[in-house]
């Protein structure tokens, strides 16, 4: 076509309502465009204003979008106004709205929606709706809830869907509810599991002490040859959190190698975990190498290596660290004074502790609550300050399993320092709650027995059997390679019995060399000696489990390295004494986690310096 012909052409007027129709196409893209990059509410305020200049305002699919808008900004109030006025909301909107309460911490209302559009019955949610509404039932740890919403969702036919197979599974593992999230995780099979999926079962069996089973899905997850999906740093924590509780320090290792392999050492939550997980494991070296690597520490990451050196009985350490936290202007929370707290504790530093109690509010605005109280109360026990521990213990209100936790500490430390009044008080304090019955009546009837009340101390004993209350079995357990070996007190049933005790004998003959003798004095001996002779005793004590774990790992592990053991119940003194000796006889370094913290055994001594 020639320019000449062009020139000829003659161009029918354009359609007034067309070009008005591309002004408004253009306009309306433009301000969606500016509403998804809008990150300042005066913006968004403002584009809502040009939105409804514009007679875009009973346009549904341009208000979601400013919903959204306002929903990012945290705006649930506006969001929720505007959505009131939609006269006819989809499915996009509800959703919008229900995102916007979980992620403002407001769960009970976003159920509340949801329960509103059920009501409605105009709008049936899609996989993004149930999803969200799933993540309020966590938050709210909410499973009958949850159980209701999970049978519409089998209704509606979208089950099959991953990114909603993932919520309710993750839901039901923060309502406990390991079964069913099992169930949810192996009807995922063939339908989209991801690593989200795996994480969410992973952290499920984590997070109520199931340790084993994660770390075994964790393996499952690694040697699947089939995905192409790796460990991201939340199934990493929780795996490496899974190794912390079951004290497994071979798996943590494992677990560590992963993520180096990953490149996840620079994650802060993955570095702060493996600390943790080295420090529970009675590995403390390698928790402050991987803390010295941490490039940007944070309150989690200081608050974890000062509880590491507090449990090790590094008190003045602890205390240091704190000094250096402070000093780089990190804010303390109430869990890094809980830390320091128990560094004082466990280190007879009783001046230092009360300092940091009465100064919490006004040098670092922490409000003691019954936790720092309770850390004081047994610092001061410990310390043999009994009465003070007593005096401040009746003036805390607090029950459940926090008052357990007070008067359990008060009960320690009279049992420790012979307090038959103070055991007797705190016993039927623990007996009156319900809480902590059966060691409370363990305790009452020695202090009863000690002080020579022997038909009291039966009459306790005939009542807690009668109860069904029985005390927890004592039990040590040992790693040796990828294996555990546990040992409970007075069992010589395993295998390898007879030539463990050839070499416990061998060692107390050398102990007993070395002038050792066992304690005599039964409120000071574990209180578990009741009529019962010098040599009668000295088997007995031989037979503790810790002493069993103790001689097979001797046995076993290579000459020269660390011997870690693992004990549910506090160490008791005789054990403690022979430990310390057996540490220099062996020159081997001994590493016992207790109920309560670490007993680190070398050169005939143990970092406790026996206050524990």
């Amino acid at each position: 076509m020639n320019k000449r012909f062009l020139q000829n052409v003659r161009f029918a007027p354009a359609n007034a309502s067309f070009v008005n129709d591309v002004f408004h196409l253009k306009s309306k893209a433009s301000l969606v465009h500016k509403l998804s990059e809008s990150t300042h509410l005066f913006l968004t305020s403002s584009l809502q204003s040009s939105i409804f200049k514009l007679g875009f305002a009973s346009d549904t699919f341009t208000v979601n979008r400013l919903i959204n808008s306002y929903v990012k900004l945290r705006e649930t109030h506006t969001a929720r106004k505007l959505f009131d006025e939609m006269p006819e909301p989809n499915v996009v909107s509800w959703t919008s709205v229900i995102s916007g309460f979980n992620d403002t911490g407001q769960p009970q209302t976003a159920l509340s929606m949801f329960q509103q559009m059920h009501e409605d019955e105009s709008v049936a949610p899609n996989e993004f709706t149930f999803a969200s509404v799933f993540k309020a039932c966590s938050a709210l740890a909410e499973s009958r809830i949850g159980k209701s919403i999970h049978a519409r969702l089998e209704m509606s036919g979208r089950r099959s869907n991953t990114v909603v197979s993932s919520s309710l599974l993750d839901m039901y593992g923060k309502c406990n509810d390991v079964e069913t999230a099992r169930r949810v995780f192996d009807s995922m099979i063939g339908c989209g599991r991801n690593v989200v999926s795996w994480t969410s079962i992973i952290t499920a069996y984590a997070q109520n002490a199931r340790g084993h089973e994660a770390f075994e899905l964790f393996r499952t997850f690694n040697s699947d040859t089939t995905t192409l999906d790796r460990p991201n740093q939340f199934m990493l924590a929780s795996v490496i959190s899974a190794c912390s509780s079951l004290g497994r320090l071979q798996w943590g290792k494992v677990a560590h190698g992963v993520v180096t392999h990953g490149g996840y050492e620079v994650n802060h939550v993955v570095a702060t975990s493996l600390l943790d997980m080295y420090a529970k494991c009675g590995s403390l070296s390698c928790a402050e190498k991987i803390f010295l690597r941490i490039c940007r520490h944070s309150v989690i990451s200081y608050t974890s290596m000062i509880m590491a050196k507090a449990k090790h009985g590094l008190g003045e350490a602890a205390l240091q660290l704190f000094d250096e936290m402070v000093a780089k202007r990190i804010r303390p929370n109430y869990v890094t004074l809980l830390a320091v707290l128990h560094a004082c504790s466990h280190s007879g530093l009783v001046t230092e502790g009360l300092g940091y109690l009465n100064s919490m509010v006004e040098k670092y605005g922490v409000v003691p609550d019954p936790r720092h109280y309770t850390c004081v109360v047994d610092m001061l026990g410990r310390f043999g300050r009994v009465d003070e521990a007593y005096a401040l213990a009746k003036t805390i209100e607090v029950g459940g399993e926090q008052g357990a936790l007070l008067w359990g500490a008060l009960l320690s430390a009279g049992r420790l320092h012979g307090r038959v009044d103070i055991v007797g008080e705190a016993s039927k304090r623990l007996i009156e709650s319900n809480q902590q019955v059966t060691s409370a009546y363990v305790a009452l009837s020695n202090a009863y027995a000690v002080a020579g009340g022997w038909e009291d101390s039966e009459s306790l004993r005939l009542e807690m059997r009668r109860g069904g209350n029985v005390k927890e079995r004592a039990c040590s357990w040992i790693e040796i390679k990828d294996s555990v070996y546990a040992f409970h007190a007075g069992d010589l049933s395993c295998d390898e019995s007879g030539e463990i005790v050839r070499f416990m004998k061998d060692l107390e003959k050398r102990m007993k060399e070395r002038g050792h003798r066992g304690s005599s004095s039964m409120i000071t001996s574990s209180s578990v000696f009741v009529d019962v002779d010098e040599e009668a005793k000295e088997e007995i004590v031989s037979l503790h489990c810790e002493r069993l774990a103790l001689a097979f790992g001797l046995i076993h592990l290579p000459e020269g390295s660390t011997i870690r053991i693992m004990n549910n119940l506090r160490m008791c003194r005789d054990c403690h004494e022979a430990f310390k000796l057996i540490s220099g006889i062996v020159e081997r370094e001994i590493v016992v986690r207790d109920v309560n913290r670490f007993h680190c055994f070398k050169d005939g001594s143990c970092t406790c310096r026996d206050f524990w």
